[in-house]
C-alpha cells in the first residue's frame, strides 16, 4: 500500500478527543483521505453531510469518528455546568460542583448506522471496535440470517450504537427491544445500494420514528449522489452539505485492466494458466451463476488451488467462516456471484477476475473495486467469452475507456486436471440474472 491517496491533513489537527486520537495512533492512521478531510471538519461541528466517494476511500472511518465525537460531546454537555456550592456567601474562594444540566439518565441507543448488507455491517462493526477501543461505547451488531436471540439480548444492555441492516433492526424495533426516541446520530452507508436492494421503504420507516433531523447529526455516504439519493438526503437530513470526491475516471487508475477473448472451451485452461503465471496471493473470481461457481470451485481445487464458492444461498455462519478463511489466507481464491459479493470489504485483494462478464455495467465497476483499495494497486482481468461478449461494449461506454485485449498464447492455456465426479448438487437459490435485454437504439 502507498500513501498517494492521503492528504496533508492530520487527524491530530481536527477537533477529535484524545481517546479517539489514541485509537487512530494505534491503528497507524495519521493523515486523512480526501473524503475524511472534507467531511470531518463539517460533521465534527454538527453539520449534516451527504458524501460521494469511490469504494475503499475511508468513508467508514469518516462517519465513525464523527459519530464517536458527537456522542462524547453530547454526554459532556449534560454534566459540564458548574454551580456555586459555597455555604458562606462572603467566602473569598467559592467552591463549585458539577451538576447535570438535563436528565442525568442517558437514554439508549444514541446512534444507528444502517448498511445494505450483512457483510458491510460486520465490517463497520469491526472498524468501530478498532477505532473506539479507548472509548466506553457499547455496540450492537444486528443483521439477518443468524444469531437471532443473541442479537436480541445484546440490545438490552444499554447499547450506545446499533450497526446493522434495516430488516432485522425493524424486526427488533417492532418487538419494542429498543426505542428510536433518543437517536442523536444517524448514518446511512452505501445509500445507492439501499435503493438497489429494495431497502428504501425500510430506511424511511426507521427515519420517520427518530427525532426530527435538526435534533440529530445525519450522515449519508454513497458511491453516487443520484437524484433518488439526494432526494432521500434532503427529505431526512438537516440542510446537508453535499461533498463529492470524484475521480477523473469511473474506475480507479490504480487498477490495471485487461481482457482476453477465449472460446468457451478455453476459459478454464486460460484461467488456470493466468493464475499459474500471476500467482495472486488473494483474488476474487466473479461468475454469473451459482452452478458456474460450484463447477469452477471443483476444477480449481482439483488443480491445486485453495478455493471456496460463495453464492446467495450459502448459510450465514458458513458464509462468515469462508470470508474469515479468505482473509486469513487459508483460502486464496474466492469464487463469487454478484448477489453474494455486494458489500464485501476485504483488504489486500490483488487480482479480480471476471470469468463471466457481468450483465449490468455498474456491477463491473463494483467487482473490480474489490481491488486497489486504500491507495493500493490492483489487477482486473476479464474474459470476453462467447456467452457474455455482448456486455463489453456497454461496459466500455459506461467507464468511458477501452479495455486492452491481450492475445491468448499457448503457454497461457494450462493442462487441466479434471475433478472427480460427485453427486449432483441440489439446485437452490440464486441461479443468475434474467436474460440480457439488448440496448435500445
Amino acid at each position: 500500500m502507498n500513501n498517494t491517496h492521503l492528504t496533508q491533513t492530520r487527524f491530530s489537527n481536527l477537533e477529535l478527543s484524545d481517546s479517539i486520537l489514541s485509537s487512530l495512533k494505534d491503528t497507524g492512521f495519521d493523515y486523512c483521505t480526501p473524503i475524511q478531510r472534507k467531511a470531518l471538519p463539517l460533521s465534527l461541528r454538527g453539520m449534516d453531510v451527504a458524501g460521494q466517494a469511490q469504494t475503499g476511500t475511508g468513508k467508514t472511518a469518516a462517519f465513525l469518528l464523527a459519530t464517536f465525537q458527537h456522542l462524547l460531546n453530547d454526554a459532556e454537555n449534560d454534566v459540564e455546568e458548574l454551580v456555586d456550592d459555597s455555604d458562606d456567601i462572603d467566602a473569598e474562594k467559592p467552591t463549585f460542583k458539577a451538576v447535570v444540566k438535563s436528565n442525568p439518565i442517558i437514554k439508549y441507543p444514541r446512534a444507528i448506522i444502517l448498511a445494505p448488507t450483512r457483510e458491510l455491517a460486520i465490517q463497520i462493526h469491526k472498524d468501530a471496535v478498532q477505532l473506539g477501543k479507548h472509548l466506553n461505547f457499547k455496540l450492537a451488531l444486528i443483521y439477518g440470517g443468524t444469531d437471532y436471540q443473541k442479537q436480541l439480548d445484546s440490545l438490552k444492555a444499554n447499547v450506545d450504537i446499533i450497526i446493522g441492516t434495516p430488516g432485522r433492526i425493524i424486526d427488533f424495533y417492532r418487538q419494542n427491544a429498543f426505542t428510536l426516541d433518543n437517536i442523536k446520530v444517524t448514518v446511512m452507508d452505501e445509500a445507492d445500494r439501499m435503493f438497489d436492494l429494495g431497502f428504501i421503504k425500510d430506511i424511511r420507516y426507521l427515519l420517520r420514528r427518530m427525532p426530527p433531523p435538526d435534533q440529530r447529526l445525519n450522515m449519508l455516504f454513497s458511491a453516487t449522489l443520484s437524484y433518488k439519493v439526494t432526494e432521500l438526503a434532503y427529505e431526512h437530513m438537516n440542510n446537508p452539505v453535499l461533498i463529492r470526491i470524484e475521480s477523473e475516471e469511473v474506475t480507479s487508475k490504480a487498477i490495471q485492466q485487461s481482457a482476453y477473448c477465449p472460446s468457451n472451451e478455453q476459459k478454464v485452461p486460460l484461467l488456470v494458466g493466468i493464475l499459474n503465471q500471476h500467482q495472486p496471493q488473494r483474488s476474487i473470481i466473479f461468475v454469473n451463476t451459482k452452478r458456474c461457481a460450484e463447477q469452477l470451485d471443483d476444477v480449481l481445487n482439483a488443480n491445486g488451488y485453495k478455493t471456496a464458492a460463495l453464492s446467495g444461498d450459502v448459510p450465514q455462519d458458513k458464509r462468515q467462516r469462508l470470508l474469515t478463511d479468505f482473509q486469513d489466507n487459508k483460502i486464496t481464491l474466492l469464487i463469487a456471484t454478484d448477489v453474494a459479493a455486494r458489500g464485501l470489504h476485504i483488504a489486500d485483494v490483488s487480482h479480480v477476475f471476471n470469468y463471466d462478464l457481468p450483465q449490468d455495467v455498474e456491477d463491473y465497476v463494483h467487482r473490480i473495486g474489490r481491488t486497489a483499495r486504500f491507495g493500493a494497486s490492483g489487477v482486473a482481468i476479464s474474459f470476453i467469452c462467447e456467452q457474455y461478449a455482448y456486455s463489453m461494449p456497454d461496459i466500455e461506454d459506461y467507464i468511458e475507456q477501452k479495455i486492452p485485449v491481450l492475445s491468448i498464447t499457448e503457454d497461457l492455456l494450462a493442462d487441466i486436471v479434471k475433478p472427480e465426479k460427485r453427486p449432483e448438487r441440489i439446485k437452490t437459490g440464486y441461479q443468475g440474472k434474467k436474460p440480457h435485454q439488448p440496448r435500445k437504439a
